[in-house]
């Protein structure tokens, strides 16, 4: 009993010492650098996970990049200098909200292009009488087939009536 006692205990110590180990402290000179050191968190997106910012991004490059952001609050850089920097070293996917630029036109003007053009194809196609006419106008030979097969329609339907009834 008493080795169950000692066993579960080794075990729960074990299991808290893991626990406190991936908590990062960071002690800032002022509250104004903490704030922007959060603020930066939530704002720069970490390169190895999608759509994750490095304040909850586990991976390890998001935990290299708060100790980066840490570093460069206390060395005085201030967040538009510490957000060029990592543009630079990781490109504007590191941000959010990328810059409008010649790279990223297409992302911006893309969605607008392809609206505006499907709108043009939709209007000019419903607006041409003349293709409308031959879709919905059918020649002699057509209505006399069509009429031929409504009518061995009608002829079966009638048949199965006549059997099931």
């Amino acid at each position: 009993m008493m080795k169950r006692f000692y066993l579960a205990t080794l075990l729960a110590l074990c299991a808290a010492f893991t626990a406190t180990a991936a908590i990062e402290v960071y002690e800032f000179d002022s509250p104004a650098q903490e704030e922007a050191f959060n603020k930066l968190g939530k704002e720069l997106r970490c390169p190895k996970c999608q759509n994750n910012n490095i304040a909850d991004s586990n991976a390890g490059l998001a935990q290299d990049l708060r100790l980066k952001v840490y570093e460069m609050l206390k060395d005085g850089k201030n967040e538009d200098e510490i957000v060029d920097y990592m543009i630079a070293r990781y490109g504007n996917f590191v941000t959010y909200d990328p810059p409008l630029s010649a790279s990223t036109l297409i992302l911006w003007v893309g969605p607008l292009l392809f609206v505006i053009i499907g709108f043009t194809v939709l209007v000019a196609r419903s607006r041409n009488p003349k293709a409308a006419e031959q879709r919905a106008a059918l020649d002699g030979e057509e209505q006399a087939r069509l009429a031929a097969l409504l009518g061995e329609d009608d002829v079966t339907n009638e048949k199965n009536k006549d059997n099931n009834g």
